[in-house]
C-alpha cells in the first residue's frame, strides 16, 4: 500500500452539516475500498486563488491515506461526478 494525501474543496453554498456528510462520504468510499485513513484535517473556509464556477472561496479537506491504487481510483471517480465539490487533488507521498 502506498501513503496518498488527497486534498479536495467542497462549495461554500451549503450548510455546515452538508459539508461534513460529503466530507464523510468520501472518507466511506476510501474504508469501503480497504484504505486506511491516517490523517484527517478540515481546514475551514478559505478564499480560492482565482474564480471557480462562480465562487469565492471554498472549504478545504485534506485526508492522509494509505491505500492501494483500486482505492485511489474509485475515490478519483466518485470525486468527479460529485457535484459538491470545485476541486481536488491527489497526491502521491514518497517515503
Amino acid at each position: 500500500m502506498n501513503k496518498y494525501e488527497l486534498m479536495f474543496i467542497v462549495k461554500p453554498d451549503m450548510e455546515e452539516a452538508e459539508i461534513k456528510k460529503v466530507a464523510e462520504e468520501l472518507k466511506k468510499v476510501l474504508t469501503d475500498n480497504k484504505a486506511k485513513v491516517i490523517e484527517e484535517k478540515a481546514m475551514g473556509q478559505r478564499e480560492l486563488a482565482y474564480e471557480i464556477n462562480k465562487f469565492n472561496n471554498g472549504y478545504y479537506y485534506l485526508f492522509v491515506v494509505e491505500a492501494n491504487s483500486e482505492a485511489i481510483n474509485e475515490f478519483d471517480r466518485v470525486v468527479r461526478i460529485n457535484e459538491n465539490l470545485l476541486r481536488h487533488l491527489i497526491v502521491k507521498v514518497e517515503d
